[in-house]
């Protein structure tokens, strides 16, 4: 009896496997060795920026689309660009380098704290039940969402500002930070020439008034920076300045008109010193007011009295 069991079930066994074998056959997958290749290439961060579940799901649409049109890893910038273009015989799709950008001035200088959160420290929880602790519905919540969701360590808070803080060096630009902001203060911008940028560094949409009672530092709608600008690269809508980083020259002429200091100019050498008017010559003014007044008279010789003998 035993025997006969043992038997009975080594031919199952058997059996099974064998079909098994057969379904692997007829529906294995076969993949394409280039995806490990070109996944060895990319970061490995899986941070999301390229718009994929990972990196190995950004190698497999490169494979599958056999180049690298409207696909970027942001993470990688251009060394991987490259690679990965070499690797699949195409050419790079290089792109302007990008960085985090923070569009908030309001400080605990700039906006002063006029009620206090305790709460779970998690800004998109807060952003649903509080306004802020200075009343701007618009500025940074402080939790630091942002800072916990940058996988390279290119995100922190100032505790002195309140504020984060970018580390241009570390920052890819992968976007995570973005996402992870529920008030969208965090912007991807051009790097620039030299690493110099100018932005608005607010987003209040309420007007001119109301925005300065939140914060100083707010962006006023009043549109001097648009009408200076000789590129056209501002534009002001909903009471908020906006600058185009594509259009803008960087001429900084805006920073100067900016009643509030909400535009900011980035890795700038300082403004020289307005130079003042020239002061008249004192001699010509000198010489106008001295032709001006009347010669005097000259002196008449005193008259002799001669004897008469």
């Amino acid at each position: 009896m035993i025997l006969t069991a043992v038997l009975v079930l080594g031919l199952i066994g058997i059996f099974f496997a064998i079909v098994l074998y057969f379904v692997a056959q007829k529906f294995k997958v076969l993949e394409d060795p280039l995806i490990d290749e070109i996944a060895e290439v990319l970061p490995g961060a899986n941070c999301g920026g390229c718009g994929k579940a990972g990196c190995r799901a950004m190698a497999e649409a490169f494979v599958k689309q056999g180049n690298m049109d409207g696909l970027k890893c942001p993470a990688g910038g251009e060394e991987v660009a490259r690679k990965v273009a070499e690797l699949l015989g195409c050419t790079p799709e290089i792109s302007d380098p990008m960085v985090a950008v923070v569009r908030c001035n309001g400080s605990c200088g700039n906006a002063t704290a006029k009620n206090n959160y305790d709460g779970l420290a998690d800004c998109a929880f807060a952003n649903s039940v509080y306004v802020g602790e200075s009343g701007c519905a618009f500025g940074c919540l402080g939790l630091g969402n942002c800072a916990k969701a940058c996988q390279f360590g290119a995100l922190s808070m100032d505790p002195e500002t309140g504020l984060p803080v970018v580390d241009e060096e570390k920052c890819t630009a992968c976007g995570a930070c973005v996402k992870a902001c529920p008030r969208g203060i965090i912007e991807l911008r051009k790097k620039g020439v030299k690493n110099r940028r100018v932005y608005v560094a607010c987003r209040n949409k309420e007007k001119g008034a109301v925005a300065r009672k939140w914060c100083t530092a707010a962006c006023i709608g009043c549109g001097k920076c648009e009408k200076t600008c000789p590129f056209g690269a501002i534009k002001v809508e909903n009471n908020l300045a906006y600058i185009d980083f594509n259009l803008c020259r960087l001429c900084r002429k805006c920073v100067a008109e900016c009643p509030t200091g909400a535009i900011h100019a980035v890795n700038f050498p300082p403004l020289p010193p307005k130079k003042e008017a020239p002061a008249a010559d004192a001699a010509p003014a000198k010489e106008k007011v001295e032709a001006a007044a009347p010669a005097p008279e000259p002196e008449k010789a005193p008259v002799q009295n001669n004897p008469t003998y």
